[in-house]
């Protein structure tokens, strides 16, 4: 899968982005472009060791806390997350969700890199939550390092489009590979720790407040009914606009979020949400002594609003209730779940926009073939499918 609008960069250009980053372009060992991105132009940039010390200053100096020395990573797109369609009904290739990671190298490849991220034309046809989206991962990940999550660092950004034309972000290295690269190695005990694991980071992660709800890049809104409704409202004028094919009318979307304003009234505080911790973003470091998470990647779909939002991604086309594991790890990180019928409605109602961004967004990108096809039809699937849990499961309803 790929956007048809990436915009790619040549030598020249890339030696003046690492310029601006304070990295000597002479130092690049060589420089590889991604192919697992799907909308954004992904490098993977290998430097010689010498760099990792320019780097890490560049990376202390934009993200205000302690620097570490660059570490390669290892990422591969996946499919189904717990409690979700079982792995033998994905046809191979990547789930074309905009969820993709942002590097692929086999751990240990390379003793230091770097990740640049060039955004599509500016002129070319967007979702309207995608226009800036780039400020949105830097914010994420400078917020998130800040809680001592583990994010890559911004080394660099440019939103002012004077390197390449368009906004541009170069990120430090993570250790390992993505999880669902590891999956066939993790299994058992390792496996259960992991989510245990992924469950506490996701809670730390809600720590984080905002100014108001909504988009960073867009205006914050003054609560969480008026932001989600606009959310909801802004990839259904999005697809009308592309001609993007649903399964059900947005007049039953719009009247299913209508009806839920008094649930999602109970969000009272504006937190941090990353909304896409499918198993490829995030990163899985096996060294021994056992597999750890050693990264949470791609933050661009991050949103300010109900921390709820983030149980969805994780269970990609499932349900969170059947990975006990993560929610165990929730719970001890101070998260906070109780699995009512209002819970579940906003569940439901995250679900939905999760699939209407999945099934507008292919059409501006010009997706096609199998991997499209196969993800177009269950997120129509479970679009439908959360819609008619909608209609059952109201407040005060039997859980």
């Amino acid at each position: 899968m790929d956007n048809i609008y990436r915009r790619r960069l040549d030598r020249e250009q890339l030696d003046r982005v690492l310029a601006s980053a304070g990295i000597a372009p002479g130092l690049v060992r060589s420089w590889t472009e991604l192919p697992e991105a799907t909308f954004n132009t992904v490098y993977r940039v290998e430097l010689d060791g010498g760099t990792a010390a320019a780097a890490s200053a560049a990376a202390s100096a934009a993200n205000g806390t302690p620097s570490d020395q660059l570490r390669p990573s290892g990422v591969q797109p996946g499919e189904v997350q717990p409690g979700g369609v079982p792995s033998g009904e994905m046809p191979p290739g990547p789930v074309p969700s905009g969820a993709v990671p942002s590097g692929a190298v086999p751990s240990g490849a390379v003793p230091s890199g770097a990740v640049l991220k060039v955004a599509p034309d500016p002129d070319a046809p967007a979702l309207a939550y995608e226009q800036g989206i780039m400020r949105t991962e830097a914010l994420f990940h400078r917020e998130a390092a800040a809680a001592h999550l583990p994010v890559p660092k911004v080394l660099h950004a440019d939103f002012g489009r004077e390197t390449t034309g368009s906004d541009l972000l170069l990120l430090s290295e993570l250790p390992g590979a993505d999880w669902h690269t590891l999956r066939e190695r993790i299994g058992g005990p390792d496996r259960e720790r992991l989510r245990t694991e992924l469950g506490g980071l996701v809670a730390r992660l809600h720590r984080i407040t905002g100014p108001g709800f909504g988009y960073p890049q867009g205006e914050p809104a003054p609560d969480w009914p008026t932001a989600f409704t606009a959310m909801v409202e802004a990839v259904l004028t999005d697809a009308d606009r592309y001609g993007a094919e649903l399964p059900v009318s947005a007049e039953r979307v719009r009247a299913a979020v209508r009806d839920s304003a008094d649930v999602l009234a109970a969000v009272r505080t504006p937190a941090l949400v990353h909304f896409d911790l499918w198993d490829g973003n995030i990163l899985i470091d096996p060294a021994p002594p056992r597999p750890r998470i050693s990264g949470l990647i791609d933050g661009e779909r991050a949103f300010w609003g109900d921390p709820l939002a983030d149980l969805v991604s994780p269970a990609l086309f499932g349900d969170i209730e059947r990975d006990p594991a993560f929610l165990a790890g929730y719970r001890a990180g101070g998260g906070q779940v109780l699995f009512d019928s209002a819970t579940r409605r906003r569940l439901a109602l995250y679900r939905c926009y999760l699939y209407l961004i999945m099934l507008t967004e292919a059409v501006p990108r010009g997706y096609g073939g199998p991997e499209h096809a196969w993800v177009a039809a269950q997120a129509g699937r479970q679009l439908r499918a959360q819609l008619e849990a909608l209609d059952t499961v109201r407040p005060g309803s039997a859980p």
